[in-house]
Protein backbone atom coordinates (compact mmCIF):
# COMPACT_ATOMS: atom_id res chain seq x y z
CA UNK A 1 0.00 0.00 0.00
CA UNK A 2 0.56 3.57 -0.51
CA UNK A 3 2.34 5.32 2.86
CA UNK A 4 0.07 7.75 4.37
CA UNK A 5 0.60 11.05 2.41
CA UNK A 6 -2.10 13.10 3.80
CA UNK A 7 0.94 15.51 5.46
CA UNK A 8 0.51 19.60 3.60
CA UNK A 9 3.38 21.25 4.80
CA UNK A 10 6.68 21.59 4.49
CA UNK A 11 9.57 19.37 6.78
CA UNK A 12 13.02 19.12 7.11
CA UNK A 13 15.43 16.31 6.07
CA UNK A 14 14.42 12.83 8.06
CA UNK A 15 17.46 11.77 10.06
CA UNK A 16 15.75 9.05 11.26
CA UNK A 17 17.09 5.30 11.02
CA UNK A 18 17.03 3.90 7.66
CA UNK A 19 14.59 1.91 6.11
CA UNK A 20 13.96 -0.03 2.97
CA UNK A 21 12.49 1.54 -0.09
CA UNK A 22 9.33 -0.16 -0.94
CA UNK A 23 8.55 -2.66 -4.14
CA UNK A 24 10.90 -2.66 -6.89
CA UNK A 25 9.63 -2.32 -10.32
CA UNK A 26 9.08 -1.39 -14.23
CA UNK A 27 7.41 0.37 -16.58
CA UNK A 28 5.27 -2.04 -18.33
CA UNK A 29 4.10 -2.49 -21.53
CA UNK A 30 0.04 -1.98 -22.86
CA UNK A 31 -0.04 -2.62 -26.30
CA UNK A 32 -2.31 -4.83 -27.18
CA UNK A 33 -4.39 -5.09 -23.77
CA UNK A 34 -3.13 -4.20 -20.47
CA UNK A 35 -3.65 -7.57 -19.20
CA UNK A 36 -2.05 -9.59 -21.46
CA UNK A 37 0.89 -7.08 -22.22
CA UNK A 38 1.87 -6.63 -18.50
CA UNK A 39 0.99 -8.89 -16.59
CA UNK A 40 3.28 -11.45 -18.05
CA UNK A 41 5.65 -8.19 -17.89
CA UNK A 42 4.91 -8.38 -13.96
CA UNK A 43 6.01 -12.37 -14.13
CA UNK A 44 9.08 -11.91 -16.66
CA UNK A 45 10.91 -9.38 -14.70
CA UNK A 46 9.80 -10.26 -11.41
CA UNK A 47 8.38 -6.99 -10.71
CA UNK A 48 6.91 -6.02 -7.36
CA UNK A 49 5.10 -2.38 -8.35
CA UNK A 50 4.50 -1.22 -12.50
CA UNK A 51 4.22 1.81 -13.88
CA UNK A 52 1.68 2.14 -17.56
CA UNK A 53 0.44 4.27 -20.33
CA UNK A 54 -3.17 4.63 -20.60
CA UNK A 55 -3.20 7.02 -23.69
CA UNK A 56 -0.61 7.38 -26.38
CA UNK A 57 2.33 8.77 -24.66
CA UNK A 58 3.55 11.16 -27.31
CA UNK A 59 -0.19 12.28 -29.24
CA UNK A 60 -3.33 13.68 -27.73
CA UNK A 61 -5.82 10.75 -28.61
CA UNK A 62 -7.60 9.21 -25.54
CA UNK A 63 -9.21 5.59 -25.22
CA UNK A 64 -11.84 4.29 -22.96
CA UNK A 65 -9.78 1.24 -22.66
CA UNK A 66 -11.22 -2.25 -22.41
CA UNK A 67 -13.24 -3.02 -19.58
CA UNK A 68 -12.27 -6.84 -19.61
CA UNK A 69 -8.46 -6.33 -20.11
CA UNK A 70 -8.73 -3.25 -17.13
CA UNK A 71 -10.65 -5.32 -14.99
CA UNK A 72 -8.29 -8.12 -15.05
CA UNK A 73 -5.23 -5.98 -15.19
CA UNK A 74 -6.36 -5.03 -11.96
CA UNK A 75 -7.26 -8.28 -10.31
CA UNK A 76 -3.52 -9.81 -11.34
CA UNK A 77 -1.75 -6.86 -9.80
CA UNK A 78 -3.75 -7.13 -6.60
CA UNK A 79 -3.09 -10.75 -6.70
CA UNK A 80 0.36 -9.96 -6.99
CA UNK A 81 0.73 -7.37 -4.21
CA UNK A 82 1.93 -5.14 -7.23
CA UNK A 83 0.82 -1.34 -6.88
CA UNK A 84 0.04 0.54 -10.10
CA UNK A 85 0.58 3.74 -11.19
CA UNK A 86 -0.31 5.59 -14.65
CA UNK A 87 1.99 7.93 -16.53
CA UNK A 88 0.31 10.87 -18.32
CA UNK A 89 0.99 11.84 -22.01
CA UNK A 90 4.60 13.55 -22.03
CA UNK A 91 3.12 16.09 -23.99
CA UNK A 92 1.22 17.48 -21.30
CA UNK A 93 2.12 21.21 -20.44
CA UNK A 94 0.40 23.07 -18.11
CA UNK A 95 2.59 26.07 -18.82
CA UNK A 96 2.16 26.26 -22.09
CA UNK A 97 1.70 30.13 -23.98
CA UNK A 98 -0.62 28.07 -26.29
CA UNK A 99 -4.18 27.92 -24.97
CA UNK A 100 -5.33 24.63 -26.29
CA UNK A 101 -2.46 22.49 -25.21
CA UNK A 102 -2.98 23.70 -21.87
CA UNK A 103 -6.05 22.66 -22.41
CA UNK A 104 -5.36 19.70 -23.79
CA UNK A 105 -3.13 18.80 -20.87
CA UNK A 106 -5.49 20.12 -18.61
CA UNK A 107 -8.03 17.02 -20.48
CA UNK A 108 -5.78 14.22 -20.57
CA UNK A 109 -4.97 14.54 -16.77
CA UNK A 110 -8.65 14.12 -16.13
CA UNK A 111 -8.52 10.94 -18.31
CA UNK A 112 -5.58 9.78 -16.93
CA UNK A 113 -7.30 10.35 -13.34
CA UNK A 114 -10.76 8.20 -14.36
CA UNK A 115 -8.24 5.55 -16.46
CA UNK A 116 -6.28 4.79 -13.34
CA UNK A 117 -9.48 4.72 -11.01
CA UNK A 118 -10.39 1.97 -13.26
CA UNK A 119 -7.56 0.17 -13.07
CA UNK A 120 -6.73 0.56 -9.81
CA UNK A 121 -3.63 2.84 -9.96
CA UNK A 122 -3.02 4.45 -6.82
CA UNK A 123 -1.11 7.30 -8.60
CA UNK A 124 -0.66 9.42 -12.39
CA UNK A 125 2.82 11.02 -12.77
CA UNK A 126 3.04 14.12 -15.18
CA UNK A 127 6.06 16.00 -15.98
CA UNK A 128 5.87 19.65 -14.53
CA UNK A 129 5.77 21.54 -17.87
CA UNK A 130 7.79 24.08 -19.77
CA UNK A 131 6.45 28.17 -20.18
CA UNK A 132 8.06 27.27 -23.25
CA UNK A 133 9.22 31.36 -23.52
CA UNK A 134 11.40 32.80 -20.37
CA UNK A 135 9.18 35.98 -20.13
CA UNK A 136 5.82 33.66 -19.78
CA UNK A 137 6.57 31.94 -16.40
CA UNK A 138 4.68 33.98 -14.15
CA UNK A 139 1.44 33.58 -16.34
CA UNK A 140 2.42 29.98 -16.79
CA UNK A 141 2.43 29.19 -12.67
CA UNK A 142 -0.73 30.89 -12.70
CA UNK A 143 -2.13 28.52 -15.71
CA UNK A 144 -0.39 25.19 -13.72
CA UNK A 145 -2.61 26.56 -10.32
CA UNK A 146 -5.92 27.20 -12.23
CA UNK A 147 -5.62 23.85 -13.99
CA UNK A 148 -4.56 21.85 -11.40
CA UNK A 149 -6.29 23.30 -8.19
CA UNK A 150 -10.19 21.41 -9.80
CA UNK A 151 -8.18 18.67 -10.44
CA UNK A 152 -6.85 17.98 -7.23
CA UNK A 153 -10.03 18.95 -5.35
CA UNK A 154 -12.26 16.46 -7.71
CA UNK A 155 -9.68 13.62 -7.24
CA UNK A 156 -9.96 14.00 -3.35
CA UNK A 157 -13.52 14.05 -3.88
CA UNK A 158 -14.37 11.33 -5.65
CA UNK A 159 -11.51 9.26 -4.42
CA UNK A 160 -9.22 9.04 -7.13
CA UNK A 161 -5.63 8.13 -7.22
CA UNK A 162 -3.41 11.27 -6.22
CA UNK A 163 -1.39 13.37 -8.88
CA UNK A 164 2.40 13.35 -9.13
CA UNK A 165 4.67 15.77 -10.20
CA UNK A 166 7.88 14.63 -11.55
CA UNK A 167 10.75 17.49 -12.61
CA UNK A 168 11.63 17.45 -15.63
CA UNK A 169 15.76 17.06 -16.71
CA UNK A 170 16.07 20.95 -17.42
CA UNK A 171 16.87 23.09 -20.64
CA UNK A 172 14.67 25.74 -22.12
CA UNK A 173 12.22 27.42 -19.51
CA UNK A 174 11.28 24.52 -17.10
CA UNK A 175 9.18 25.14 -14.29
CA UNK A 176 10.47 22.66 -12.13
CA UNK A 177 13.60 21.25 -13.09
CA UNK A 178 16.12 21.05 -9.82
CA UNK A 179 14.51 19.78 -6.58
CA UNK A 180 14.00 23.05 -5.36
CA UNK A 181 11.78 24.38 -7.98
CA UNK A 182 9.02 22.16 -6.70
CA UNK A 183 8.60 24.94 -3.68
CA UNK A 184 7.19 27.72 -6.03
CA UNK A 185 5.58 24.50 -8.03
CA UNK A 186 3.80 23.50 -5.16
CA UNK A 187 3.14 27.15 -3.60
CA UNK A 188 1.30 27.82 -7.23
CA UNK A 189 -1.55 25.25 -5.78
CA UNK A 190 -1.22 26.22 -2.50
CA UNK A 191 0.37 22.87 -1.15
CA UNK A 192 -2.19 20.44 -1.69
CA UNK A 193 -2.32 17.35 -0.09
CA UNK A 194 -3.52 15.54 -2.88
CA UNK A 195 0.04 16.62 -4.70
CA UNK A 196 3.04 14.36 -4.23
CA UNK A 197 6.23 14.23 -5.91
CA UNK A 198 7.95 11.80 -8.46
CA UNK A 199 11.61 11.65 -8.10
CA UNK A 200 13.50 10.48 -11.70
CA UNK A 201 17.00 9.88 -10.80
CA UNK A 202 18.29 10.97 -14.39
CA UNK A 203 16.06 14.09 -14.16
CA UNK A 204 17.69 15.55 -11.45
CA UNK A 205 21.16 14.52 -12.78
CA UNK A 206 20.76 16.24 -16.16
CA UNK A 207 19.30 19.21 -14.22
CA UNK A 208 22.74 19.49 -12.40
CA UNK A 209 22.45 17.52 -9.32
CA UNK A 210 25.60 15.72 -8.99
CA UNK A 211 24.33 12.62 -7.60
CA UNK A 212 27.52 10.59 -8.66
CA UNK A 213 29.35 12.25 -5.70
CA UNK A 214 29.80 10.82 -2.22
CA UNK A 215 26.86 11.91 -0.63
CA UNK A 216 25.48 14.08 -3.56
CA UNK A 217 21.83 11.61 -4.23
CA UNK A 218 21.50 11.95 0.13
CA UNK A 219 21.85 15.62 -0.15
CA UNK A 220 19.89 15.90 -3.25
CA UNK A 221 17.43 14.08 -1.12
CA UNK A 222 17.68 16.07 1.81
CA UNK A 223 16.80 19.00 -0.11
CA UNK A 224 13.89 17.62 -1.83
CA UNK A 225 12.43 17.02 1.71
CA UNK A 226 13.38 20.27 3.35
CA UNK A 227 11.56 21.85 -0.03
CA UNK A 228 7.97 19.97 -0.04
CA UNK A 229 7.90 18.37 3.40
CA UNK A 230 8.83 14.57 4.44
CA UNK A 231 5.67 13.07 3.54
CA UNK A 232 5.63 14.37 -0.49
CA UNK A 233 8.01 11.76 -2.23
CA UNK A 234 5.24 9.21 -3.32
CA UNK A 235 7.40 7.19 -6.13
CA UNK A 236 10.46 7.01 -7.49
CA UNK A 237 11.97 6.80 -10.68
CA UNK A 238 15.43 5.13 -10.61
CA UNK A 239 17.18 5.52 -14.01
CA UNK A 240 20.86 6.10 -14.44
CA UNK A 241 22.03 8.55 -17.34
CA UNK A 242 23.85 8.39 -20.78
CA UNK A 243 24.61 11.85 -20.36
CA UNK A 244 26.66 14.28 -17.99
CA UNK A 245 25.81 16.13 -14.94
CA UNK A 246 23.77 19.16 -15.91
CA UNK A 247 23.60 18.33 -19.58
CA UNK A 248 19.42 18.72 -19.83
CA UNK A 249 19.40 15.76 -21.41
CA UNK A 250 16.56 12.95 -20.31
CA UNK A 251 18.39 9.55 -21.74
CA UNK A 252 18.15 6.54 -19.52
CA UNK A 253 20.69 4.07 -19.27
CA UNK A 254 20.43 0.39 -17.57
CA UNK A 255 21.40 0.74 -13.73
CA UNK A 256 25.65 1.05 -13.89
CA UNK A 257 25.50 1.84 -17.28
CA UNK A 258 25.19 5.08 -17.03
CA UNK A 259 26.95 7.86 -15.50
CA UNK A 260 25.43 8.11 -11.96
CA UNK A 261 26.58 4.80 -10.72
CA UNK A 262 25.40 1.99 -8.31
CA UNK A 263 27.29 3.64 -5.58
CA UNK A 264 24.10 6.78 -6.05
CA UNK A 265 21.63 4.20 -6.40
CA UNK A 266 22.64 2.87 -2.63
CA UNK A 267 22.39 5.91 -1.28
CA UNK A 268 19.20 5.97 -2.65
CA UNK A 269 17.59 2.71 -1.44
CA UNK A 270 19.20 3.67 1.70
CA UNK A 271 17.62 7.02 2.67
CA UNK A 272 14.83 8.02 5.25
CA UNK A 273 12.65 9.26 2.74
CA UNK A 274 12.87 6.50 0.27
CA UNK A 275 10.62 4.36 3.11
CA UNK A 276 8.23 2.52 1.96
CA UNK A 277 7.90 4.22 -1.53
CA UNK A 278 7.69 2.38 -4.54
CA UNK A 279 10.45 2.09 -7.15
CA UNK A 280 9.99 2.28 -11.20
CA UNK A 281 13.14 1.85 -13.59
CA UNK A 282 12.13 3.58 -17.03
CA UNK A 283 15.59 1.52 -17.76
CA UNK A 284 16.19 0.41 -21.53
CA UNK A 285 14.37 -3.07 -22.12
CA UNK A 286 13.96 -3.90 -25.85
CA UNK A 287 15.14 -6.82 -25.33
CA UNK A 288 13.25 -8.07 -22.62
CA UNK A 289 16.32 -8.08 -20.34
CA UNK A 290 16.88 -4.86 -19.18
CA UNK A 291 14.46 -4.42 -16.68
CA UNK A 292 14.58 -7.94 -14.79
CA UNK A 293 18.60 -6.91 -14.86
CA UNK A 294 17.99 -3.54 -13.60
CA UNK A 295 15.52 -4.50 -11.31
CA UNK A 296 17.76 -7.43 -9.67
CA UNK A 297 20.63 -4.89 -9.03
CA UNK A 298 18.32 -2.32 -7.08
CA UNK A 299 17.33 -5.58 -4.60
CA UNK A 300 21.23 -6.62 -4.50
CA UNK A 301 21.79 -3.01 -2.73
CA UNK A 302 19.47 -3.59 -0.01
Amino acid sequence: MMPDHSGSGRGSASTGPQCSPGPIGGHGPAAGGLARAALPYLDHSAAQAIQVYVSNPRGWALTSGDPAQDEAFAAGCAERGAPVYVHASLLVNLGSPTPQTVQRSADTLAHALRRAAAIGAQGVVFHAGSSVEPGYAGTAMRQVREALLPLLDTAAAQQLPRLLVEPSAGGGASLAARVEALGPYLDAVEYHPGLGVCFDTCHAWAAGHDLARTGGMTQTLDTLVATVGADRLWLVHANDSRDGCGSTRDRHSSIGAGQIGVPAFAELLSHPAVAGVPIIVETPNDDGAGHPKDIATLRALL
